[in-house]
């Protein structure tokens, strides 16, 4: 910050303005002030930085200000549109007024607004500009070039240009600016003010005070705080450890180390040196981080760091304008050393951060964590900040140790003998007592643990394998179970005086759940550890939420501390047994969902506490990238992505293939024959056996059956470390597009054949690069493949793409064709995991609803929204209700600011009511509650910040409750957080239940094939949660449509038909279960929540037919060899199956008969007790 007695507000100053990014030149510019008082007494120069206005308006206040009285302005790295468009106006206005404006680095329409005496950038480009347009170049990609090549052309120019006379004197100014503002020491930017003021200002120097030129500085080289020049380029002047704990190349921004804005990279050295760390700080003169890496990281040909630590908080080669993660991952995969990005705070400051519930901020969250997640980028941690606007950075210093910490823990890996690691894996039992620990979505657990114990072993660590996997589960499954009367075997007891003593946020957990050791896993007077250790090896069960069954917690909108047994538990893995690394296994655990920022987590965060420094490896379904950047940003997992099941096509079985072989010999028969109304009559008595009901039409009926017949099924689960088989390649292969072409079915068959998955796992464990990988289904995104790699998410700021528009008008077109009335206001859910693996379909339809469209900058970013016209949209403008999964509102930030954008710009819009429902509603909300137009506008809800679902999916689990409403009061309670244009979040019931009286029907978008809305419970938490509350606000039941895009197309169903669909083709279907019950204990677990969500149906929305619940009972239960038989796979599951078709006919979703009700009775009975431990007697 400039000192204030060195300016003041007379009007007599000569003001000198710099707008800029960020303040990292507010250092030097307040040295160069005190410099040049004596010269220039009434000079007065004033940085703003841009990064400050989003959560500072006052600071972009008085930079307008500042700007309205400028006489100089020198404008750079302003690229973000937000920045452009807050400032350009007053750009503008003030350009013809002052002596001189330099455009420079920036977007085109600052760069343009450059006036040097003959100099103006507002005109065409002739001449001398058109040379120097050809001399910059570009990549053929279209990129700008390389940042080595940039500065060595910037520094020709100058020379090139002094001897010219006339305009090019004015254009060799603008390159001088350029070259003294990227040398931006204090040497430099006082040169910089000197020159111009000399060449361009109505201010004369006082005595002999001449600007000097650009002093030059290595465009490659290493910073070290301790050297005389803090520069150099012999790497042989750093200091070396006497006995080194490892190496880190630090990569650090050369900007800062010239403007000497580096305590928050010193303290980062500093920490490091003390834990016996060498270190290599070095940076390059572009945001190309190579040139340093290929110069100081490896010496010939050999690697000689063992972890690359990035304090630069950008991607890896190309910075915040563009991104080349091909040419990132190239150079990091020759490295082979985990890659470590770390970033300091400039869009607000460090007590704003640390204060607020999100933690980065949109543009943040972008620039600082997604984009070098792209490039394989690991542990997002903030290390540093401003403690006040214009001020220097500082370390955050609890975050530098935690920083530390974890890159110390990444080099132990690489270092640390095989044979003495300690590693943790963890598994899952969610719901508690039902049959659900060790199962995981698409996996097969226990097999798969069993393959990565032996694998260890044969690596060399030290493992004490089971013979089998029946053992394995004995010893973690049941053990000493019934000793302590827990769900697993009892590893450990901790004593609540070591809880009380050992856990560091004690008050906090006691606050929510009482005195230790609390009631989960506890005995009263302790709590338990479950699992068992195999060697080094230690496989423990994660313990639950501890809300569960428990409605009043399901009703808080916000979340809370994690259970004594939760926090001791991840303690006693730091701690206890001092684990060199955790692997979480499988999709998903609880960690990542405890409450705390949703990026940029501070010391605050519950998952940053638990984890701690501790190597988080996470063993997850290649088909879900945004949970999976959930664990990434939030416990800074390392994700080795797997193979979800094969799929093939459902097919037909029993009465299904009898009433096809039916409806083949009806279309062969003549229509006069005599025994047709004999045929007819028994295909509608056959169709009505199977409950398909077709009102006589058999054109509908045989589409019915086609559609049942293709519709794509996962098979069983994926096992890891065993490659697909031949049936199972020959199965992924029939459904990637593409591959019916020979070359490309052979690649996919390659990379189908080998075992990667286990090898990647090692490889994590070892402390090597994972290569990145984008998320998807193997059908939309077969580049999947190979699986073992580091997923992440789509680049945020290229969604939704011009293809996922054109699918949004496609999907919108089918959504209103299968309406019986034009809807004026939709109520839509959005998912974080399917718009990521759409490229923004949903999101595009929304858009489309509204009538809007992204708009971007001329960097290709998201920027907001923009209408389109009544003309070309040729229909009114629908009102949507958005309502994102926690995922979304975390993953998609600047999408949120789009369609809170979109949707207050229709509002605003003057346009007929009768062709603008947005507009239409919004004023009638604004006049009934008295709310601002942009309260009233308000579209997008979710979640109150670090809290995830609705909790209804929760109640339905447990039972816990009794009538419907309960449910829409949770709903409510969960998802009334109103986000707006700038990002902001607040609670907004009122308005929230306002617009739930609008809706005329509900829709979600089923976007994945291997799900079904009957295979996880978030569809019913989410779109039968809000279903659910617009009956309640409405009075009366509401139309509730899902949007089928698995296999492409544009395909929109009933809820109804969806779960009739879904329930022959994979509930009922032999196909579909089979395969499960092959892998015993953890398909009965997957067949049993299959139910569940489908009583979640019912519970929410009604639209289960009861026929459902029937043939459920039938196949399952009434069934005695297959009841008896998934009894003894898992008993509990099975059981929880019985009592769920029992609690549909107790809630009067089904009325079977009295003997099918006393038989389902007596089959209840019989599971309890098998449960019990009684056996069932002999018939």
């Amino acid at each position: 910050m400039l000192d204030k007695t060195l300016t003041n507000n007379s009007e007599n100053n000569y003001k000198f303005v710099i707008i800029t990014l960020d303040a990292h030149s507010a250092g030097p510019v307040n040295r160069v002030q005190r410099k040049l008082k004596p010269y220039f007494p009434s000079l007065e120069i004033s940085v703003h930085a841009a990064a400050e206005w989003s959560e500072n308006p006052k600071a972009l206040e008085k930079a307008k200000a500042d700007i309205s009285s400028a006489n100089i302005i020198v404008a750079n790295l302003l690229f973000l549109e937000e920045h452009v468009k807050a400032i350009l106006p007053s750009l503008k206005k003030k350009r013809s007024e002052c002596d001189a404006l330099v455009g420079c680095i920036s977007s085109k329409e600052i760069v343009s607004l450059t006036v040097l005496d003959r100099l103006d950038m507002s005109k065409p480009t002739t001449g001398f500009l058109r040379l120097l347009k050809r001399l910059r170049g570009s990549s053929k990609s279209g990129k700008p070039a390389s940042g080595k090549s940039q500065m060595s052309i910037l520094r020709k120019l100058p020379k090139i240009l002094r001897f010219i006379p006339g305009k090019a004197q004015d254009v060799r100014s603008y390159f001088l600016t350029m070259l003294y503002w990227l040398g931006g020491s204090d040497d430099n930017v006082e040169s910089m003010v000197v020159y111009l003021c000399e060449k361009y200002g109505k201010i004369k120097a006082i005595g002999n005070k001449t600007a000097k030129p650009p002093v030059e500085y290595p465009e490659t080289g290493i910073y070290y705080p301790s050297l005389r020049k803090r520069i150099t380029t012999n790497i042989k002047d750093i200091p070396k450890q006497g006995k080194a704990n490892g190496t880190v190349g630090i990569l650090v921004m050369r900007s800062y180390v010239l403007s000497g804005d580096t305590a928050h990279y010193d303290a980062v050295i500093k920490r490091l040196e003390e834990n016996g760390i060498n270190v290599i700080p070095a940076f390059s003169a572009s945001l190309d981080a190579r040139p340093a890496i290929e110069e100081f990281f490896q010496s010939n040909g050999k690697i000689t760091v063992d972890c690359v630590l990035s304090l630069t908080g950008f991607s890896l080669v190309g910075g915040p304008a563009y991104n080349d993660s091909r040419a990132a991952e190239e150079i990091l995969s020759k490295l082979d050393v985990p890659y470590v990005a770390a970033h300091a705070l400039e869009f607000q400051t460090l007590s704003h951060w640390e204060e607020n519930d999100s933690g980065l901020g949109p543009v943040e969250t972008t620039m600082l964590v997604a984009l070098p997640e792209i490039d394989g980028a690991i542990a997002p941690t903030v290390f540093g900040g401003r403690p006040g606007p214009g001020l220097e950075m500082l370390p955050a210093e609890d975050r530098v140790e935690s920083l530390v910490g974890k890159v110390i823990s990444y080099v132990n890996l690489r270092i640390k003998p095989l044979e003495e690691k300690r590693i943790s894996i963890i598994l899952y039992g969610f719901p508690p007592n039902a049959g659900a620990i060790g199962t995981a979505a698409y996996l097969d657990v226990f097999q798969s643990l069993q393959n990565t114990l032996l694998r260890l072993g044969k690596e060399g660590y030290k493992v004490e394998i089971p013979q089998n996997v029946q053992e394995l589960k004995e010893k973690i499954l049941n053990g000493n179970k019934e000793t302590y009367g827990q769900e697993a075997n009892v590893f450990k007891r901790l004593s609540a005086d070591e809880i009380v003593r050992e856990e560091p946020y004690l008050n906090e957990i006691e606050a929510a759940w009482g005195p230790a050791p609390g009631k989960l896993q506890s005995d009263g007077s302790g709590l338990f550890i479950l699992g068992e250790k195999f060697g080094n090896v230690f496989v423990g069960i994660q313990p639950a939420f501890g809300f569960e069954g428990d409605p009043m917690r399901l009703l808080f909108e916000k979340g809370f501390a994690p259970t004594h047994a939760f926090s001791s538990f991840y303690r006693f893995l730091r701690k206890d047994l001092q684990t060199d690394a955790i692997i979480h296994f499988g999709m998903h655990g609880a960690l990542e969902f405890m409450p705390g920022k949703k990026a940029g987590v501070s010391q605050s965060c519950w998952p940053d506490r638990l984890i701690g420094d501790t190597p988080n490896i996470y063993i997850y379904a290649a088909n879900n990238p945004s949970e999976g950047s959930l664990a990434k940003r939030r416990s800074n997992a390392v994700i080795i992505s797997h193979l979800t099941p094969p799929l093939a096509k459902a097919g037909l079985y029993k009465g299904l293939l009898d009433l096809k072989e039916s409806l083949t010999q009806l279309r062969g028969m003549s229509p006069d024959l005599d025994n047709l109304s004999d045929l007819k009559q028994l295909i509608e008595d056959q169709a009505e056996a199977l409950d398909i009901r077709f009102k006589g039409d058999f054109d509908v009926l045989r589409l019915k059956l086609y559609e049942l017949e293709e519709a794509l099924i996962p098979e069983g689960l994926h096992i890891v470390g065993v490659p697909p088989s031949a049936q199972a390649r020959e199965n992924y292969l029939n459904v990637i597009p593409g591959s019916d072409h020979k070359k490309e079915r052979e690649k996919y068959d390659k990379l189908l054949k080998n075992d990667t998955e286990l090898p990647a796992l090692i490889n994590a464990l070892n402390g090597k690069f994972i290569k990145p990988v984008p998320g998807g289904d193997i059908i939309r995104s077969p580049e999947i493949l190979p699986t073992g790699r580091n997923m992440h998410a789509f680049d945020p700021f290229r969604m939704p793409t011009t293809f996922a528009m054109q699918e949004g008008k496609n999907q919108t077109a089918a959504l209103l064709s299968a309406q019986d009335h034009f809807p004026e206001t939709v109520a839509m859910v959005l998912w974080g995991s399917d718009n990521i693996k759409t490229d923004g379909g949903s999101i595009a339809q929304a858009m489309n609803l509204m009538g809007a469209k992204p708009f971007f900058d001329d960097y290709g970013r998201l920027s907001g929204a923009e209408l389109i016209s009544l003309q070309d949209l040729g229909r009114p403008r629908i009102d949507v209700l958005m309502t994102l999964s926690g995922i979304f509102r975390d993953l998609l930030p600047l999408q949120i600011k789009m369609l809170a954008d979109a949707s207050i710009k229709a509002a605003q819009a003057l346009e007929p009511s009768d062709m603008n429902f947005i507009r239409r509603n919004t004023l009638a909300i604004m006049e009934k509650h008295d709310f601002t137009i942009e309260q009233a506008a308000l579209r997008v809800f979710s979640n109150a910040e670090g809290t995830y679902g609705s909790n209804v999916n929760h109640l339905v689990s447990s039972a816990s409750w009794d009538q419907e409403d309960e449910l829409a009061d949770t709903y409510e309670n969960r998802k009334s957080y109103a986000y707006d244009a700038m990002g902001k979040c607040s609670k907004q019931t009122e308005l929230l239940q306002a617009i739930l009286q609008l809706v005329d029907c509900t829709y979600q978008n089923l976007e994945s094939v291997e799900l079904g809305v009957t295979t996880v419970d978030h569809y019913f938490d989410t779109l039968g949660g809000i279903t659910r509350a617009v009956k309640r606000a409405r009075g009366e039941d509401t139309p509730v449509f899902i949007g089928d895009q698995t296999r492409g197309g544009a395909k929109v169903r009933t809820l109804k038909e969806q779960i009739a669909l879904e329930t022959r083709s994979r509930s009922l279907n032999p196909k579909w279960f089979e395969p499960l019950l092959k892998h015993g204990y953890e398909g009965v677990r997957h067949i049993e929540s299959q139910v569940t969500n489908t009583l979640g149906w019912s519970a929410t929305t009604g639209q289960v037919e009861p026929w459902v619940y029937g043939k459920l009972s039938e196949t399952f239960i009434l069934d005695e060899e297959m009841r008896r038989r998934m009894a003894a796979l898992n008993p509990a599951a099975s059981l929880r199956v019985a009592n769920r078709l029992m609690e549909a006919h107790d809630r009067s979703y089904w009325e079977p008969d009295e003997e099918t009700l006393e038989a389902l009775k007596d089959s209840l009975a019989e599971l309890e007790d098998n449960l019990e431990g009684v056996s069932v007697a002999a018939e």
